[in-house]
């Protein structure tokens, strides 16, 4: 199953975000890192037993510190070693149409990415194609079959120099927590 969700301005609060410790930053760390430890094995890796450690992990599940668990594919052992970052612009911008043109975006299998974007392009989408053919079918037949669209720019990827789904707590120098 895919997981697409809208991500909503007013849904990010970081002035609102709960209090998080030195502890809990070593789970999450370890935790984005591998997510397939077991309980044990990650109270091992961060020193603690295995009841704090789960008790912890629940907690920040519950929290929203952890938003879900993947397993991250490799596109280009799968046939998909292209990136492709297209700059979209929109020939409207009221709520329905931009609303209308989200929607249909996250439906497209090849899109990975896609924000909403202030500057001189309204959104930021990252795909993931075969090959040059790939991606020109995927213009012709998904992403120009959209209304909306007046403008877009596509820049392909040449090799990705760091690529994460999330960034690490420990190695962050503005911290949200107490206790270190």
């Amino acid at each position: 199953m895919v997981k697409s969700k809208n991500i909503h301005s007013d849904d990010a609060q970081p002035d609102k975000a709960p209090a998080y410790d030195l502890m809990d930053r070593r789970i999450l760390s370890a935790l984005r890192g591998n997510g397939r430890l077991t309980i044990a094995e990650l109270a091992t890796e961060v020193g603690l037993s295995q009841s704090p450690c789960w008790t912890r992990v629940k907690r920040l599940e519950a929290a929203g510190f952890i938003d879900h668990y993947e397993a991250v594919l490799n596109h280009r052992a799968m046939g998909f070693g292209n990136v492709v970052f297209i700059e979209i612009t929109l020939n409207k911008h009221d709520d329905k149409i931009i609303e209308a043109f989200g929607d249909a975006l996250i439906r497209i299998p090849e899109v990975v990415s896609a924000y909403l974007t202030t500057g001189d392009y309204d959104y930021l989408v990252k795909v993931i194609v075969s090959g040059t053919e790939h991606y020109e079918r995927f213009i012709r037949e998904s992403l120009y079959r959209i209304p909306g669209i007046q403008h877009t720019r596509s820049t392909f990827g040449l090799r990705a120099l760091k690529e994460a789904s999330s960034i690490d707590p420990l190695l962050l120098t503005h911290q949200r927590s107490v206790g270190g």
